[in-house]
This record gives structure tokens, C-alpha cells and sequence, in this order.
């Protein structure tokens, strides 16, 4: 596997680092949806919003990778075994 190009080192990293930060954002969009659903008990639609931003993010996140893999920003394990 060929070292990534010294002007593609930045972009891969700037990918990897929003991918990290969108995983972060996923996982606390789920827990305050928890924390609504528990306050609320239903009475609101803080939950149904939380849960509709994270399914956002998480679409956004994957339509991301894809994009960066089939760039060559980042390369997916070849042999995962």
C-alpha cells in the first residue's frame, strides 16, 4: 500500500477528524433523546426531534465515508481478517 501523497495527508486527516466528531455528535443526539424521553414522558416531541437529527447525522456520516473512499481520502481495510 503506496504512503498517501504529502498534499492528501491534511485532507485525510481533516476527514478522519469530522467523521470523529460526527460519531460524537450521533452519540449525543441519542442520549439526550434519552434524556427527553424520560423527562417528557411523551408530552413533547424533544425525543422524535433528537432521534430525527441523529438519523440525520448518521446518513450525512455515511454518505461521508463513501465519498472519502471512493476519492482515496481514506481507504478501507482491505483484508479485515
Amino acid at each position: 500500500m503506496p504512503a498517501p501523497s504529502a498534499n492528501r495527508a491534511p485532507c485525510m486527516l481533516l476527514v478522519k477528524l469530522l467523521i470523529v466528531i460526527l460519531l460524537l455528535f450521533i452519540v449525543v443526539s441519542l442520549f439526550s433523546a434519552l434524556y427527553f424521553m424520560f423527562t417528557d414522558k411523551g408530552r413533547t416531541k424533544r425525543t422524535v426531534r433528537a432521534l430525527t437529527v441523529r438519523i440525520s447525522l448518521s446518513i450525512f456520516a455515511f454518505i461521508l465515508i463513501m465519498v472519502a473512499i471512493a476519492t482515496g481520502l481514506i481507504e478501507p481495510n482491505p483484508r479485515p481478517f
